[in-house]
């Protein structure tokens, strides 16, 4: 579903990305992992043509840099990790937005785009919120309200940059929970960036290590979250052993560097 072939990225002076290659399957969850300043952001962004990029983009087996505006939106939806929300505007308003690639120039939502939002905000268990002001929300309800704006696109393919950030533990399971039942459900392809290498390793397929801009490692789980290329690349003393599922779980040791 998504093919990025020797991407590589240039902000200014520095090149935050040099020749990273990745695939997404259809309906698989990726999870992007890496140390602060690894380009997992700007690699999501490449992906939405957010950014400036050398190398290639396919998306359904289509290039990427042939797609208008509108087509890349009713492919990929995209929620950053710090999206602009109004605090006036309701809850209903924030998530129609996401209808904008179907809505005419100068025209109106019609009664479709109406009811993919309502029925989106119903599945998010948002509707009694409907009505309510983004900034009367909490941090819990606020990202199921951005999760809403990406869903309500109708987009095969769901990109979340660090979904989870500034959630207690409670509302980071319940976000994670919700991304995987929507997944299987309607067959959404997702790529997330996620700090938590737990976390990453518990909900993903697969994984994409980013340090220093490059691809360091990626594969399954177990193949990506070793001690070896953890303790490497995030300078970190870890001991990693298998959970109650058979997956990953890391654990930091004390005394480390």
């Amino acid at each position: 579903m998504i093919g990025v072939r020797g991407l590589s990225v240039r902000l200014g002076e520095r090149e935050v990305l040099t020749g990273v290659d990745v695939r997404v399957r259809r309906g698989e969850w990726t999870a992007v992992i890496g140390p602060n300043g690894a380009g997992k952001s700007t690699l999501l962004k490449a992906v939405m043509g957010l950014v400036a990029h050398r190398g290639e983009v396919v998306l359904d087996s289509r290039p990427a840099a042939t797609l208008k505006p509108r087509e890349r939106a009713r492919l990929v939806a995209y929620a950053p990790q710090t999206p602009a929300l109004p605090p006036d505007l309701t809850v209903y308003d924030y998530a129609l937005l996401g209808r904008t690639p179907y809505i005419p120039y100068l025209g109106r939502e019609s009664g479709h785009d109406r009811a993919v939002t309502e029925s989106v905000l119903d599945r998010l268990d948002l509707t009694a919120l409907a009505m309510r002001r983004v900034g009367e929300l909490s941090g819990g309800e606020r990202q199921r309200v951005v999760l809403a704006r990406a869903l309500a696109q109708e987009a095969p393919v769901l990109l979340l940059d660090e979904p989870t950030t500034a959630l207690d533990l409670g509302h980071q399971q319940q976000v994670l929970e919700l991304v995987d039942r929507l997944r299987r459900a309607d067959g959404l392809t997702v790529v997330t960036t996620l700090h938590d290498l737990t976390v990453a390793g518990l909900y993903a397929d697969s994984l994409l290590l980013l340090a220093g801009g490059r691809a360091a490692a990626s594969g399954e789980p177990a193949q990506v979250l070793t001690e070896d290329l953890v303790g490497r690349h995030f300078e970190a003393h870890v001991k990693i052993e298998p959970g109650p599922d058979g997956r990953p779980v890391v654990h930091l040791v004390r005394g480390g560097p």
